[in-house]
């Protein structure tokens, strides 16, 4: 069934918002049909002149309070894309409008209690209507999740197995993290504070796995001396839910990389000042203060530009031989490459991928469909062998 936009980036006026809808104006300045959407026309009139967006991309209001205004909106688009965080507080009501109206839908939650909540609630209607929902289509989690999904390929062609044991270690990460990623995790605390039964929940590696419990899981709370990179490492915030992530694909996909284990942490170094970078990094709460951007404000355009990401994957076989892959994007994580990664993870629901209803990872629907699309427009490398 035909709809009238291809694409609606819903919450157009926010930061990221602001970006993905740039991305689209520049890369795909012909053949797209796309609106950008929000609770303000007048807002949206201004960010669409800002960002250099042509005139005749259509402007749709649509508000988190509003499910009539949201069902409405999406039985208007093919892909709706939003940004309108954190969804544990805006954002199911939108999933259930896209659920109802069989609208493919992606975000860039890391919230895995709320994102369990949604799994539980509309996968099978999402089936009966073919709705495509994909969580965590920014840099939590698609270069984890298509990282390993590349590692494990490269494992199966040259020793016809996959790798049991996958470390993900993050050697290079300039650019922070977004307000919205912050304001997330925080609310995501908060709820545990007020439910303190989703503890057991954010804690549990095959959380979003339902019915599904695997082997025992490093748990990346201490900093640790790594033998296999010969490095010190230590935790990583967002590992809580990318873990996740990469074993819910793993489940999605019937468990073809079989019972393996998987942790992410950060290098920091070698010898006492590695152990030193760890240790103090591992005391660091980055919640803690108030400073850094909050929702709907980011760093420039210079310091966007200026980031990047590196990401080792080391895949350890039964006899000990690793196998490596690595993942690198061009611009900070938290704007730069998650509005591109956002962005072409809906134009790969539209283009490229077919798939069933349900709630889905990027790597079990997309997978290497998205990871082509991502090499080709946004800036981002995977390399394994």
């Amino acid at each position: 069934m035909s709809r009238e936009f291809d694409v609606i980036v819903y919450g157009a006026s926010g930061f990221t918002g602001r970006l993905v809808a740039e991305y689209l104006a520049l890369t795909y300045p012909q053949g797209l049909r796309w609106a950008m959407a929000g609770r303000s026309l007048t807002k949206l009139q201004e960010v669409r002149a800002e960002m250099g967006v042509p005139g005749d991309v259509a402007l749709v209001t649509a508000n988190a309070d509003d499910p009539a205004s949201l069902r409405a909106m999406c039985e208007r688009a093919t892909v709706v894309i939003t940004t309108v965080g954190p969804y544990q507080l805006y954002g199911s009501d939108l999933v259930a409008a896209c659920v109802a109206t069989g609208t493919a839908y992606v975000d860039l939650c890391g919230e895995p209690a709320w994102m369990r909540e949604m799994i539980d609630r509309h996968h099978a209607e999402a089936q009966r209507s073919g709705a495509r929902i994909v969580f965590s289509c920014g840099f939590d989690s698609i270069p984890f999740d298509l990282g390993v999904l590349t590692l494990q390929e490269a494992a199966q062609k040259q020793f016809g197995q996959p790798a049991p044991r996958v470390k993900c270690r993050v050697r290079q990460m300039k650019g922070g993290f977004s307000g919205g990623t912050a304001a997330s995790l925080k609310a995501t605390l908060a709820a545990a504070a007020r439910k303190p039964s989703l503890v057991m929940l954010l804690t549990d590696p095959f959380a979003l796995a339902p019915g599904h419990a695997g082997p025992h899981q490093p748990a990346g709370l201490i900093p640790e001396f790594d033998p296999t990179i010969n490095a010190w490492v230590a935790p990583f915030i967002m590992a809580p839910i990318n873990t996740k992530n990469v074993h819910r694909t793993n489940f999605l996909l019937g468990q073809p990389w079989g019972d393996m284990v998987y942790d992410e942490m950060v290098v920091t170094g070698l010898g006492d000042m590695g152990k030193a970078a760890a240790e103090a990094l591992a005391k660091m709460n980055p919640l803690a203060s108030d400073k850094g951007p909050r929702p709907g404000e980011g760093p420039s355009k210079e310091e966007r530009e200026s980031g990047h990401f590196d990401i080792l994957f080391a895949g350890l076989m039964p006899d000990g031989t690793r196998i490596d892959a690595v993942v690198t994007g061009d611009k900070d994580p938290g704007y730069g490459c998650t509005s591109k990664m956002l962005a072409e993870s809906a134009l790969c629901l539209l283009r490229d991928v077919e798939g069933a209803g349900g709630v889905w990872t990027p790597g079990a629907l997309m997978g290497a469909n998205l990871r082509d699309r991502l090499v080709a427009k946004a800036g981002m490398t995977f390399t394994a062998g």
